[in-house]
């Protein structure tokens, strides 16, 4: 199973359906029940976009040789890394503000009384996570084989769903700051084992330098065909004959990304307190006022 594969789609998904879950009790809350199947349709609608977009990812990719096959899986990974790359970045700045902004979002909706703009809500916020992780999981298939993605997408889809309809039931309270950012910690480090996949593929087209060609060798202790082996593969990256411009990548981007995602947001510049108007002081040789030449 790629462990990778099924902590984004676990991730993924339960972003998804802890979103649906706060429209679905949203609309329980104020009454307007009978709106949640235009949520439901939204929902279905973007999944199967989402699945079709993966299929096509596949079926396009299947039709290259090499070299053009690996130009098109080092590419794909390349955007796949800049795609996951943004939403952590984005998630660990905004995590906190999603519940507030869609209740917001949906009692303006909700007040129009249209079901298409319910609809629109759902389908754009499954639709947007699924096609990310249709490119995601299509750049994990390349390092890892297609069953194996196949079932821990599965695997993570199913359990994010599982959590989520826990929560909505409940009704509990998720921290969705320290949720989104736990589990952006595993997709950086996931991230960084992709970018290693796509400079090996565009090392091996002739496209980048290896600049040292193996770093290390540590195939006759812990080889990638082992089970161990094949899942830190498909978990954090591991190959067992790095080159120096695979380990500085991997490497450089889990520091970069990790002090971006890790550094404290700015502070919002408190308003100026307004000034109290004050009389000014009177100089010796102005002129006083009736009131003040009257003496004590």
């Amino acid at each position: 199973m790629n462990f990778g594969a099924g902590v984004l789609t676990f991730r993924e998904g339960l972003e998804a359906a802890l979103i649906l879950a706060i429209m679905l009790g949203y609309l329980r809350k104020v009454g307007r029940a009978d709106r949640q199947l235009a949520v439901w349709a939204g929902a279905l609608s973007a999944a199967g976009l989402a699945l079709g977009f993966t299929l096509l990812l596949q079926l396009f990719g299947a039709e290259f040789d090499y070299p053009a096959k690996g130009i098109y899986e080092g590419l794909t990974s390349l955007l796949a890394v800049g795609m996951l790359t943004y939403m952590i970045i984005w998630m660990s700045r905004q995590g906190r503000y999603i519940k507030g902004a869609l209740e917001q979002s949906m009692k303006k909706t909700v007040m129009r009384g249209a079901a298409w703009g319910l609809f629109g809500i759902a389908f754009l916020t499954v639709a947007r996570e699924g096609v990310e992780t249709a490119l995601l999981l299509s750049a994990s298939a390349f390092a890892s084989s297609g069953t194996a993605t196949l079932i821990g997408g599965i695997v993570g889809l199913v359990a994010s769903l599982l959590l989520a309809w826990g929560v909505y039931l409940a009704g509990a309270r998720l921290n969705y700051r320290t949720f989104f950012r736990v589990t952006s910690v595993l997709l950086v480090i996931f991230a960084a084992a992709i970018l290693r996949y796509s400079i090996q593929e565009f090392e091996e087209v002739g496209w980048l330098p290896p600049i040292i060609e193996n770093v290390w060798n540590t195939g006759s202790w812990l080889p990638v065909g082992s089970t161990l082996g094949a899942v830190l593969q498909t978990l954090v990256g591991y190959t067992s004959k790095p080159s120096l411009l695979q380990v500085v990548g991997y490497v450089g981007y889990l520091v970069v990304v990790g002090v971006i995602m890790f550094r404290p947001a700015p502070k919002v510049a408190a308003a100026p307190q307004p000034v109290t108007a004050q009389q000014p002081e009177k100089t010796e040789g102005e002129a006083k006022t009736p009131q003040e030449q009257i003496p004590a």
